[in-house]
């Protein structure tokens, strides 16, 4: 079972993961890591910040040499503008000389505030921070290293920026991947990021932002991940929790979920072939997105995420109260982003894979890394013996 831990708050002195249940044996360096979050910062509309908030990677534990121990692994994200904010974000006792009064619509400010008692929003907004996710994604890491000994790879790419949207059916694959991330809004279609691009310059420009879409997708997923006998063990169901748990995330679909709603069922379901060369069924269309009754069939995996705009906008506007004096004012600023779709899709990415990856230490177990890759090739040479010619 894989479970994970995150602790710190945006501008604390770190971010911690905990990872608990990686085989030993798993090959992990701080490189992949950072490479990992390297990647989180990419993307055109990206503010100032991305400059400033360097991605110091230490392994606390859990690995040694190179490789996991079956212990919990532990990595900490050293914040490097801690001095900055040492006296701000103090753990000693003590209270701020600037409490934060105004809290921001469309952000877990107020709400936050009001469920704690606090009268200062940045005792909720320093953890409810985007700024979390730079940990999942270290977590990440690890998911994702496990998957690629299972001969699975997951990657994302933007399919809409504000209302530029790709009209192209084609879809990255794994090879695809450099490209993508070369792209400024990590776009696989060239047309859509040219009006993508000039959709940020746009709300740049009048100091706004902008949200958008990005689509997941897994390759070489082995079938039966996830079950169809328990409601909290559908793989879908795990995918669209895991995706909306993002910040800012505010809507999930599953393959062509939204689309097929309207469609009648003849038009609808992805056709069942059998390939005789691949001693495997097959599928030519993917509008289930690789998931049927809560299992993945073993065709291609898809799933999209929709971000909101962000709320902290370059030109506060929007109209909020101040907590202490009640009186109408505007939302104060942070530092913000035109927007952060691109690098949702990294984290979206990450949140994917330690789904499937959980997934897969459930289906396939194993105390070593050895053990897991060799329950999982028994099981899919067992799937060609059970279904294969003269069976």
């Amino acid at each position: 079972m894989l479970r994970y831990l995150t602790a710190g708050e945006s501008h604390g002195r770190g971010l911690v993961v905990i990872v608990e249940g990686l085989p030993a044996g798993l090959p992990v360096t701080v490189e992949e890591v950072q490479g990992e979050l390297a990647r989180r910062r990419l993307g055109y509309g990206r503010g100032p910040r991305m400059r400033f908030e360097a991605d110091e990677v230490t392994l606390l534990g859990g690995i040694r040499h190179g490789r996991t121990l079956g212990s919990p692994v532990a990595i900490e994200i050293a914040n490097t503008e801690w001095p900055k904010w040492e006296q701000e974000m103090s753990p000693a006792p003590g209270r701020t000389e600037k409490p934060l009064t105004q809290p921001r619509p469309g952000h877990a400010d107020l709400a936050g505030m009001q469920k704690y008692g606090f009268d200062d929003a940045r005792d909720v907004l320093e953890r409810a921070s985007a700024r979390e996710t730079a940990a999942r994604v270290a977590a990440g890491a690890c998911a994702k290293a496990l998957l690629a000994r299972l001969g699975v790879s997951v990657l994302s790419h933007v399919v809409q920026m504000g209302p530029a949207r790709s009209e192209s059916e084609g879809r990255p694959t794994p090879a695809d991947l450099e490209a993508v991330d070369n792209s400024p809004v990590r776009c696989f279609d060239a047309d859509a990021e040219e009006r993508m691009v000039s959709e940020v310059k746009a709300a740049a420009k009048v100091g706004d932002s902008l949200g958008g879409v990005v689509e997941v997708l897994g390759y070489g997923v082995p079938v039966g991940l996830g079950s169809h006998v328990h409601w909290d063990r559908k793989l879908d169901a795990l995918l669209a929790q895991a995706l909306m748990s993002i910040q800012a995330v505010k809507a999930v679909e599953i393959g062509e979920g939204v689309s097929v709603a309207g469609l009648r069922g003849s038009e609808a379901h992805d056709a069942i072939s059998w390939d005789p060369d691949a001693g495997a069924y097959s599928r030519e269309t993917a509008r289930a997105g690789g998931i049927e009754g809560g299992m993945s069939t073993g065709g291609l995996l898809v799933a999209r995420a929709a971000m909101k705009p962000l709320a902290t906008l370059n030109r506060p506007v929007l109209k909020t109260v101040d907590v202490r004096t009640k009186e109408e004012t505007v939302s104060f600023k942070e530092r913000t982003d035109v927007t952060a779709v691109p690098a949702m899709g990294v984290v979206a990415e990450t949140m994917v894979s330690l789904v499937l990856a959980g997934e897969a230490l459930r289906k396939f177990g194993g105390d070593s890394l050895a053990e897991t890759i060799r329950n999982h090739d028994a099981y899919v040479a067992g799937l060609r013996d059970q279904h294969g010619p003269g069976a």
